[in-house]
Formats: structure tokens, C-alpha cells, sequence
């Protein structure tokens, strides 16, 4: 036998041993590893298969308001100049003069007809005695001439005078008569002119302004020498927008703060202007006040006025948006879905802001957080616990 032969044999025969043995082993392996991945699959259609996938989360909430309507007195703001209701100018009615003297002072009350300033007049005075002379010479003529006539009238009857005698006396007694009556009005005219020298009040009032001193010398072209407020009254003349002007209705009630004052004073409207001005669109609505010293004219002053009251729902300034469009607000509809709702407001106070149009009163409006919400949003309504409006 040959030695070589048998060994080469030995050796192929272990090679197809260990061929055999490790295709044994990987088929372990591989049987091993389908049985850990049917395991898996049977463990997650047991225990993960049937989860339930998670719910989406619900709509965010948001706070809503039903603002019911309410009558709301509305208010209108406006601000103007302080003047003097009827300013009376009071200057030289005559021919003027030098000052002689000066009686009131700003601030001072006077009467109808009171002395304001004296002009000198001591020409006038002597021209007006003069006159008064000649009214005396004119009536002595006048006596003279009816004595003549009178005893002509005795004599015509015996015939010493004749009628044409009685006619001369007569004509003679009418002109002295009729002198008289010139001569005094001379006089009466000298007076007039006399009287006109002193500068007095046409009614009684508040005096404003003094523009005249002693020894001053004026005449008819002086211009106004002092102003007087007829009665004291003063008023407001408030410059409105056409569209708040045309709110207003004579009666009108107003409170009137002078700037820089805390103060406010009662008013109530007595004039409304009658024309827009073109270029501001604006209307003046005139606000009488009694008098007070802290009612300085010329003074700027803000005023608020009730022109009356209106039904409409009343919303928290948080509820209302603004945006290029105009004022809106955001309802919740029946699906729960938002809807964008234009509005006019009104007045704006701690109350709220006042809608004119736009809302019923019966919506269920987003109170707040309105800004991080869009048109179609689905939210959660939560009705406010605050007071609606009736």
C-alpha cells in the first residue's frame, strides 16, 4: 500500500468533515436568527400593533364676551379759545380829545352807561355857555316881540294900528320865536358833543382791556380804547370735525378745563357754526360759561360734550383691533370658528369703547389675545364671567 496515497486520502476526508461542520453552524445561526426576528414581529402585533395613535390636541381656549347693548351717553371732545361771549369795543364817539382822566381798570365791573374815561373839554364848555347866552337873547327877543304885538292887537280896535301893522308885529313875534328854537338847539348840540367826551360803557360787563392813559390824546380813529364783556359771560369756541359737528344740537350740556387747570366748568352749547371750512373740515360749536376768574380769555381750553345717548353694545379696549382697514373685532362663530367683524366705534372711556355699527350686541366676541389669532382659527370658547351690558 502505498504510504503517500493513504495520507493524501486522510486529509481530503477531514476537509469534508469540517465543510460539513460549519455549514452546520451557520445554519444554527441563520435558524437562530429567524426565530428572534418571528419573535419580534409576533411581539409587536401582540404589544404594539393594536396601541391607539394619540389624539391631536384640542382647539386653544380663548376668553369670550357677550356685550349685550346699553344706552351709552356719548361724549364728543374738542378743544378751542376762550373768549368773551358778546366783547363790546368801546372807543371815542366824538371828536376826541387829550385824557383827562381814567376811571376802571381790567378787571373791574361796570354798568350801563358808567364813565369809563374823562377827555378835556374846557373849550367845548365855554363854547357851550356862549350858546346858552344866545338862547337867553333869543328868548328875551322873543318876549319883546309878543309884548309889541299884544298891544297893537289892543289899539287896532280904536284905529290907531292898522291890520297890515298887526300882520308885521306877528311876523316879527314868529321869528324871535323861531330863534329861540335854533338858538337851543345849538345848545342842546353843544351838550351832546360835551357828553361825548366821556368814554362810557354801552352795557354793563367785565372790563377786558385798558388801551389808554392819562394825557393821552385820541380821536375818532383811535380804535377801541377798552373791550368789555357784556355781562361777564364768557364761552368756548370749540373746533369740531364735520362729521362730530353734525351730532351737536343747540342745549347741548359741556364740561370746559382750562389748560393747566384740574378744574372743569359747566357749559352749554348756544351757537353752532353754519358752515364747514373748506380747509380745515372743521366747524366751531360755541359754548357758554358764567363767569369766573379762572376763565381767562384768550386761554386755551378742552371741552366734552354730551350730545345724548345711544343703544349699542360696549366692548373692554382689549376686544377691539386696528389695522389698515379700520377698526374690526373677532367673533366666534357657531362652528367655533373666528370671524373677522368690521365695527365703527364711538366714545372711548373707562367703560370701554362704544360700537356704533357693526355688532349686534348677542355675539360671543374674543376679549383678548384677538392679535395671535387669524380668520378660520378653531378655538375653545370660555365665556368671561364679567357682566354683559343690558
Amino acid at each position: 500500500m502505498n504510504v503517500e496515497s493513504g495520507i493524501q486520502t486522510d486529509y481530503r476526508a477531514y476537509d469534508f468533515d469540517e465543510e460539513q461542520a460549519r455549514r452546520r453552524r451557520w445554519t444554527i445561526i441563520g435558524a437562530v436568527l429567524a426565530g428572534l426576528i418571528a419573535l419580534g414581529v409576533i411581539g409587536y402585533a401582540l404589544f404594539g400593533g393594536n396601541k391607539a395613535k394619540p389624539a391631536p390636541p384640542p382647539p386653544p381656549g380663548v376668553t369670550v364676551i357677550v356685550p349685550g347693548s346699553t344706552n351709552v351717553v356719548t361724549t364728543i371732545s374738542a378743544t378751542g379759545t376762550l373768549a368773551a361771549k358778546r366783547e363790546m369795543p368801546v372807543g371815542i364817539a366824538g371828536e376826541g380829545g387829550m385824557v383827562q382822566a381814567v376811571l376802571v381798570e381790567p378787571g373791574s365791573w361796570v354798568k350801563a352807561g358808567q364813565t369809563l374815561a374823562v377827555i378835556e373839554r374846557s373849550v367845548q364848555t365855554q363854547q357851550a355857555a356862549s350858546l346858552a347866552a344866545g338862547v337867553r337873547v333869543a328868548r328875551a327877543d322873543a318876549q319883546l316881540a309878543q309884548a309889541e304885538l299884544d298891544r297893537a292887537k289892543a289899539l287896532v280896535a280904536r284905529g290907531f294900528i292898522s291890520k297890515a301893522d298887526i300882520d308885521r308885529r306877528t311876523a316879527s313875534r314868529d321869528a324871535a320865536v323861531a330863534r329861540v328854537a335854533v338858538a337851543e338847539a345849538q345848545l342842546g348840540e353843544s351838550r351832546a358833543q360835551i357828553g361825548r367826551l366821556s368814554i362810557r360803557s354801552p352795557a354793563s360787563g367785565l372790563v377786558l382791556t385798558r388801551a389808554v392813559e392819562p394825557g393821552q390824546v385820541v380821536g375818532a380813529g383811535a380804535g377801541a380804547l377798552f373791550r368789555v364783556a357784556k355781562d361777564g359771560e364768557i364761552e368756548i369756541r370749540a373746533q369740531l370735525a364735520e362729521q362730530d359737528i353734525a351730532r351737536l344740537k343747540v342745549g347741548d350740556t359741556a364740561q370746559v378745563t382750562p389748560i393747566g387747570g384740574s378744574r372743569a366748568f359747566a357749559g352749554t352749547v348756544w351757537q353752532i357754526s353754519p358752515v364747514i371750512d373748506p380747509q380745515t373740515r372743521q366747524g366751531t360749536a360755541r359754548i357758554q360759561l358764567r363767569y369766573d376768574p379762572a376763565l381767562r380769555p384768550g386761554g386755551f381750553a378742552s371741552a366734552a360734550i354730551r350730545s345724548g345717548s345711544v343703544k349699542a353694545p360696549q366692548l373692554p379696549e382689549s376686544a377691539v383691533l386696528h389695522d389698515d382697514k379700520g377698526s374690526f373685532v373677532y367673533v366666534v362663530g357657531p362652528d367655533n370658528k373666528v370671524i373677522r367683524r368690521d365695527v365703527k366705534t364711538g366714545d372711548v372711556s373707562d367703560a370701554g369703547v362704544v360700537v356704533l355699527s357693526g355688532l349686534q350686541g348677542n355675539e360671543k366676541v374674543v376679549l383678548s389675545a384677538g392679535a395671535f389669532l387669524n380668520p378660520g382659527d378653531k378655538v375653545t370658547p370660555q365665556l368671561s364671567n364679567r357682566p354683559a351690558a343690558r
